[in-house]
């Protein structure tokens, strides 16, 4: 499988490679490619440490505001490029961030920290995409799936939840049942996420294709962030002009609005309070 590598990913590499170090594309960037979509950003991981990267790149303008966690962001052309050691994750007592971060030389051990089978492969110019976790298997049958435990990936990270709802909306993909048993099992979690990340997700949801039916399919978990959709559920409208119960207009309401995040999310609160209101 060939995927085309902009310029500056192949410049990095190489320049990794010679210095006697592993790198490889990663995440993302090798998921939109295999979907035919253009990437919306580069990532690399590679054994380098930080600070073997920083001495690498020296004369790039380098943002190092990841360093903490192994990542430094890379300024070529005036484009970011993420470059992060391979690395295993410790514990995450806040269910968002490691509080510590383990540097290792495998990337098999890399990729297995990642979230779903779809974002953990990688690619390499000359051997190609490196694929444990048969994120290509998966892309052709659709499925959105945890690496490994979901049940751990989601009490390590509880935004994955979020995640995995807007990558199924999205690309149209299904949630594998393993893993969607596990965010309605974990879905409490989200309570510890904020605001902000859970809006970012929530507007990227909300515009895809499968938002509708996937709002229906995982209403407990949307449920944690938006708990006045409860009382919505079966409440019938009393209008011989509506023939559907509120959330079930909610619901047809977002898939039929423009796939604008304003116009969406006005469909998804318009008739939200109806069942505190209704006299």
């Amino acid at each position: 499988m060939f995927i085309q590598l902009p310029g500056e990913v192949k410049y990095l590499i190489e320049t990794l490679e010679t210095s006697g170090h592993d790198a490889y594309a990663v995440g993302g960037c090798v998921r939109d490619s295999l979907l035919g979509k253009e990437p919306e950003d580069w990532d690399i991981c590679t054994s380098a440490t930080p600070g073997e990267s920083l001495k690498l790149f020296e004369r790039h303008p380098v943002i190092e505001t990841g360093l903490k966690h192994g990542t430094i962001t890379l300024m070529l052309n005036h484009k970011p490029f993420e470059i992060t050691t391979y690395r295993v994750d410790g514990a995450y007592s806040d269910h968002r961030r490691p509080e510590q971060v383990t540097f290792v030389g495998s990337l098999r051990e890399d990729l297995s920290r990642r979230d779903f089978t779809i974002n953990a492969m990688a690619y390499h110019p000359q051997r190609g995409i490196v694929d444990y976790y048969d994120g290509m298997g998966d892309l052709k049958a659709g499925i959105v799936r945890c690496v490994g435990d979901a049940g751990i990936r989601f009490q390590e990270d509880a935004l994955r939840m979020m995640r995995a709802l807007r990558f199924a909306s999205v690309l149209g993909f299904v949630i594998d049942p393993a893993t969607a048993a596990a965010m309605h099992g974990t879905k409490d979690l989200l309570t510890n996420i904020s605001a902000e990340r859970i809006a970012g997700e929530l507007n990227r949801f909300i515009v895809g294709d499968g938002a509708g039916g996937l709002l229906l399919q995982h209403i407990a978990v949307i449920a944690v962030i938006l708990p006045e959709l409860i009382p919505a559920i079966e409440f019938e409208r009393h209008n011989p002009h509506h023939g559907y119960d509120v959330l079930t207009h909610i619901i047809r309401s977002v898939d039929s609005a423009s796939k604008d995040v304003s116009v969406r999310l006005a469909m998804l609160f318009h008739d939200i309070a109806k069942p505190a209101c209704y006299t």
